[in-house]
């Protein structure tokens, strides 16, 4: 089954990747950006790193037919250097008319900090601004349920932000609801330590339904696994869920969210016509 993986990290993976990636189904992929492993100490640190991202990354990609998309802010880990994040968000307007760019993110709380916080809103604000479409991470673990509880606060300071443009990410059994209720999309991120696991992920969509719903791989630096996709759509199906419900989920859910951005011009794989 061919699926899109709307939240992976690429940068962090090999061309080996790539070429897997391909040979599993995956036909295309979204790359927030994120924390390198360590903290970058100037905004030129940065823009080299959007430049990666826009003009690097989607050409490895188009080695193995893969479609590349990105989104564009400093994460939630450097946020706390205030002064450092004011220059980087200053310079994401020039990145976001480029081609495959989404919008602004992954924005949101590490440790839910005030620094943090300042960060998240001036983004929102850019986002908000400029009509971008928003991608947002979620704190990890014990910080997750008081995290997503104020960003969801948080944005309803901003009563011209569509909801159905914002994309929640790395939901849990215990988030998700108020997520959805909100009217906001819901990203389910499969990790092997943390987070969700392909089994956990699909009781969320036995529960909740497949609308507004994401799964990703999230694959970056530390314990991931790109392919995790895969495992989920092989999880619903030994639980006899049919290929179109699958699908919805891995594929046409991710086509939709993204379907939104101007930059989103995605060319789905001619399907050749069987002999008769």
């Amino acid at each position: 089954m061919e699926y899109f993986d709307p939240h992976i990290h690429m940068v962090s993976r090999t061309t080996d990747d790539y070429e897997t990636l391909a040979k599993m189904g995956c036909v295309g992929m979204s790359e927030p950006a994120f924390w390198a492993g360590f903290d970058r100490g100037s905004a030129d640190g940065f823009r080299d790193y959007f430049r990666q991202l826009t003009e690097f990354e989607p050409k490895r990609a188009g080695w193995y037919g893969l479609q590349h998309f990105t989104w564009i802010c400093i994460n939630a880990k450097e946020a706390e250097n205030v002064r450092l994040s004011r220059e980087v968000i200053a310079m994401i307007p020039e990145f976001l008319q480029l081609p495959g760019v989404l919008g602004i993110g992954e924005i949101g709380l590490n440790k839910n900090t005030r620094n943090e916080s300042i960060i998240f809103l001036e983004h929102c604000q850019l986002a908000t601004k400029l009509g971008e479409q928003v991608l947002i991470h979620t704190p990890h673990l014990q910080d997750k349920y008081p995290g997503t509880r104020m960003i969801l606060d948080m944005l309803d300071d901003f009563s011209d932000l569509d909801h159905t443009r914002v994309c929640v990410d790395h939901v849990e059994e215990h988030t998700i609801r108020p997520v959805l209720e909100r009217g906001y999309w819901a990203g389910m991120t499969l990790y092997p330590t943390s987070k969700c696991t392909p089994a956990r992920a699909a009781d969320m969509v036995e529960l909740y339904g497949p609308d507004r719903l994401l799964v990703n791989s999230a694959g970056d630096w530390g314990p991931s696994k790109p392919t995790a996709v895969p495992d989920f759509i092989f999880e619903m199906r030994m639980r006899g869920h049919s290929e179109s419900l699958i699908r919805k989920v891995v594929y046409d859910n991710p086509l939709e969210f993204f379907r939104q951005s101007r930059n989103f011009l995605f060319t789905p794989r001619e399907i050749p016509e069987t002999a008769s």
